[in-house]
């Protein structure tokens, strides 16, 4: 394949012979063995087996059937693989944003997407795995099977920039955002953020926020939608404009899942193995997606993503899934008087023509009648 069609490398392994061979000198020094069999498995079969797994989500079995090696080696070769991934790339393509990253992602989301001062669109889900051995009721979750918690950060390129990945299925009720790292620090004001600056065309200052769904708690730093059956126009149109910004981290999951479908149904691995192979499949994710714009046109084409011209490609694709289920609340927190009055003013600014979208009030009356 390498020599004669790079193409069916590509869906093969979900990237170039050219990112494998990168890749792989990454890792190679991770991964290198001292030669004790006279057909030992080389470092570039040991990646190749490891994306297999986890581009097509096949048992150990089939792997090794493919690769002609024993299910036990499969089995070893995985993890390790993974870890080694994550350990290589993580520093390049996952690191923690300073302030400087933060006001790059800040500028993004106003570019691309009309949020201002948005750093960040968080959500979380339920990665389905295999009963753990004699951990009892641990991972069994409220939804009925056995899983744990993935949440993630993502920028306005669909790039994840927090990831914790670990917690038991059956905490996401009981607050495992406010017991994560990232979670913490964010309710207690410990993140290094950039300063609150004033929104476009006005001198109302606004913190850097992040945006979620309902599962998250209303904070200064955190907004989430207003709730309810009788909310107001402009209420409304900031659902809508706060919808269309947190849509990028929902399009990120379902990229991620589309593109490597270990992610399609449970995980028949420990819950050890489980956690390096998502921050595997995570940091060749960012990967890719912080390529050259050919390839990564190529992993994300423009029609692969949600856009005002319909669904994206990958729901087609994730489509009858049981694996990346979303999760019930995530925090016990209540929202704070000052979480109120951030989401009021970017409300308010909506309203305003430096921060009204032409077709913001358009898309609310869809479906009515005028």
């Amino acid at each position: 394949m390498r020599g004669i069609d790079d193409e069916k490398h590509w869906e093969y392994l979900r990237m170039s012979s050219a990112s494998f061979d990168d890749i792989l000198r990454r890792i190679t020094p991770l991964i290198q063995h001292q030669t004790t069999h006279s057909a030992c498995v080389t470092a570039a079969e040991r990646l190749a087996v490891t994306m297999r797994f986890m581009a097509t989500g096949m048992s150990y079995r089939a792997v090794a059937a493919s690769y002609k090696l024993g299910t036990a080696t499969v089995g070893r070769i995985v993890p390790e693989v993974c870890q080694a991934i994550w350990t290589a790339l993580k520093d390049d393509f996952v690191a923690h944003p300073r302030i400087d990253g933060w006001c790059k992602i800040k500028e993004d989301f106003s570019e691309l997407w009309q949020f201002p001062n948005c750093v960040g669109a968080i959500n979380g889900k339920h990665v389905r795995i295999r009963a753990p051995f004699n951990s009892g009721s641990s991972f069994f979750n409220y939804k009925g099977y056995f899983s744990i918690i993935l949440m993630a950060v993502c920028d306005a390129r669909y790039r994840f920039t927090v990831v914790d990945v670990g917690a038991s299925g059956r905490e996401s009720d009981s607050g495992v955002f406010s017991t994560s790292a990232f979670g913490s620090q964010l309710i207690h004001g410990d993140l290094s953020l950039p300063p609150p600056s004033a929104l476009p065309g006005s001198e109302v200052l606004c913190p850097p926020v992040f945006v979620g769904d309902e599962a998250f708690p209303l904070k200064i730093n955190l907004m989430r939608p207003y709730s309810g059956t009788n909310l107001s126009a402009e209420q409304r149109v900031y659902n809508y404009r706060h919808s269309r910004a947190r849509r990028v981290v929902e399009n990120a999951f379902g990229i991620l899942a589309a593109r490597w479908r270990v992610f399609g149904k449970a995980m028949e691995c420990s819950v050890e193995t489980a956690e390096v192979v998502i921050k595997a499949c995570v940091a060749v994710h960012n990967y890719l997606c912080g390529l050259d714009r050919s390839e990564q046109a190529r992993y994300i084409p423009s029609t692969f993503v949600d856009s005002t011209n319909g669904q994206g490609e990958w729901r087609e694709q994730v489509a009858g899934d049981t694996n990346l289920l979303p999760t019930g609340r995530l925090s016990a927190e209540r929202a704070t008087k000052l979480g109120c009055e951030v989401r009021n003013h970017l409300m308010n600014h909506f309203q305003t023509d430096a921060g009204r979208m032409a077709h913001q009030d358009t898309v609310l009356r869809r479906g009515t009648l005028q």
